[in-house]
This record gives structure tokens, sequence and C-alpha cells, in this order.
């Protein structure tokens, strides 16, 4: 579950080209913000969430695989929102405000062979409008939407989720498509790097690893298979009024939770972003205390929802790397 009113989820997935996108729909326009920390983004419409600038709401965030050729999803789902009339009013006309992000997942293994360098705008638009199509208030996990093309260092990444609901009702969700530069485990062992957030079992319910992996603190990448092959993209999403100076504190706390989950994150490899999307649902009532609550909250959902992405991947004809399950299996290891 989101866990977030006002916030649908929708997943589009080519399997056999190994890739997808997914879209989160606001029900109405929502304050959002953007922290970039990779070295290598492609984006779209994130300088329009800088602090300052006049459009402070958004309809709409894409989430893609495809590299800079995904950033065309939007197009889909633009076309889905202005069909319905949605999109910040100039004079006569609506325009939908969506901004987007992907990652690199061409040579993943997937069948792309029918997809030509024209021909890719129009198949991520066409995904990008099935994701609206789909979207709904729940979502799964494991290699889907914008995450089914993913991998990390060593294992077959995904999208993940996961929520909580603060002391004061407050609800926070977090979403990851994870297809990072370095490991989300404990060096070669199954346990995750995120395991003391884990809630009711998760991602396995293995716990931390005592002692630590003589190798935990090896920096392990993907880097000499494919140094471009890289990115974690991350929507945080609460129902609380945050303004647009509070949601960006938001974005840039929830980077915590990339770096609780991976090793390394945010290299230059990396396009490692986070959005953070408002909608409003609920009375904020600022201070610093509840912000900084919500800022621990979002950084450990992320966390979660990191490792959550890598333990429910499934395999696939021609995987590159294998699934958690397949490398660690399930019995013995608490799962």
């Amino acid at each position: 579950m989101t866990g977030v009113a006002g916030l649908r989820i929708g997943h589009a997935t080519d399997a056999t080209a190994k890739t997808g996108v997914t879209v989160f729909l606001a029900d109405q326009p929502a304050v959002a913000a953007v922290q970039v920390a990779g070295g290598a983004p492609a984006t779209r419409e994130t300088d329009l969430l800088r602090p300052g600038n006049s459009v402070e709401r958004v309809d709409a965030i894409v989430l893609s695989g495809g590299s800079a050729f995904g950033l065309a999803a939007a197009d889909g789902v633009m076309r889905w929102l202005a069909s319905r009339g949605r999109g910040f009013p100039v004079g006569p006309v609506h325009v939908p405000i969506v901004p987007a992000a992907c990652l690199f997942d061409l040579g993943n293994g997937g069948d792309k062979s029918r997809l030509s360098p024209t021909g890719m705008a129009s198949f991520y638009g066409a995904l990008g409008l099935r994701a609206c199509e789909a979207a709904v208030e729940e979502t799964g996990a494991g290699s889907i939407g914008a995450g089914a093309g993913a991998t990390t260092a060593d294992l077959k990444g995904g999208f993940g989720a996961a929520g909580a609901t603060l002391a004061d009702g407050a609800n926070v969700a977090a979403f990851a498509a994870v297809n990072a530069v370095g490991r989300v485990t404990f060096g070669a062992s199954p346990f995750f790097r995120a395991a003391a957030f884990e809630v009711g079992g998760e991602f396995g319910g293995l716990g931390l690893p005592s002692p630590l992996p003589p190798d935990a603190a090896e920096s392990v990448t993907k880097r000499r298979l494919d140094p471009q092959a890289s990115t974690t993209l991350a929507v945080v999403a609460t129902d609380c009024a945050l303004g647009r100076d509070q949601a960006k504190r938001l974005a840039i706390a929830a980077h915590d939770g990339m770096a609780l989950a991976i090793y390394p994150a945010h290299t230059p490899f990396d396009g490692d972003i986070v959005f953070a999307l408002a909608t409003g649902a609920r009375e904020f009532p600022g201070g610093r205390e509840p912000l900084a609550a919500l800022c621990a909250a979002a950084a450990a959902t992320l966390a979660r929802a990191i490792a959550r992405a890598v333990y429910a991947a499934e395999p696939a004809p021609d995987d590159r790397l294998p699934t958690w399950r397949e490398r660690y299996g399930v019995e013995g290891h608490g799962v």
C-alpha cells in the first residue's frame, strides 16, 4: 500500500525488452521537490522544482528505464493528463506538469531489437500512457515498471516500496527503482545493509550479520562491466501539506536512505535522484521537530524500499545477474 492519500501508482512493463515505466499520479496538483546526488542523472523538468520558481505543484512524476530515451514516457503521461483537463493553466490552455527521471537498462540482456532509435520515443510514450491507465492506490514490488530491467553490482535489481505512519499520524512512503552501481548487501553475504530498519520480515528477516563479513567494507561495483549502467530513482511521498522548502528538505534527507541501503552510493556513475511529493491531504503542524521526524522516516522507508526491490526481484530468461533468491535460496537463511 502507498499509505498516502491522494496518490496513485501505475506500472507498465515490457518483459521482453526488460524495461518499463512507473508513474505517480496525484489526484490534485501536489507540492514537489527534487534532490540529485548522483553524478550521471537523466532528467526532465527538474529545474522547475527549484525553490523560487513559479510552478510549485506537479500533476505526476515519472520514473523510467531506457536511459534518456525513457524520458519520452512523460509525453504519454502528459497526453493522458491533458485529455482529462489536468495541468497548469496558461490562458485557455492547461499544461500538465510532469517531472521525470530515467535509469540505464539498455544493456541488461533484454531483447530490444524491435526498438529502433527513432522508435524509442513512441515506445516509451506508449508505456507512460499504459502506466497511467494502470494506476491504483496499491503497488507491488520486484521486476515491474521502472525496475523491470534494473541491476546492482552483483544481483538483479527491481522496484520496491515501503511505508510508515508517524506518532502524529503523518504518513510517509518511499518507492525506488534500484539500478545501483553498488551492492545492497554486506559484501557477498545475503544480509541486507538496510536490515536495521526492516519491518515484519519484509525482505527476509535475516537481521544484521554478526560478525560482519570480512568484505563488508569492500567497494564492489559494476563499473568495469558498464560504466553508465547505473542509477537509483526514488519518490518519497507524504500526505502532509508541506511547503516547497520543506519538500526540498525531505528530498535531501531521503538520500540518506540510499547510503543506508547501498554501498557505494552517489558515485560519479550513478544518477541517484529523490523526488519528494506532498499531497496535502492532512495538515502539517510545522516547526523543526515534526519536519525532522518526517525526514528521518523518509530515510528509513527509502532504505527499506531499496532492499525490498532486490529481495522481490524475479528471474527471467537472459538475465545477466541472478536474483537474491536465486543466489541465496530460501532455506537456511530465515526467509
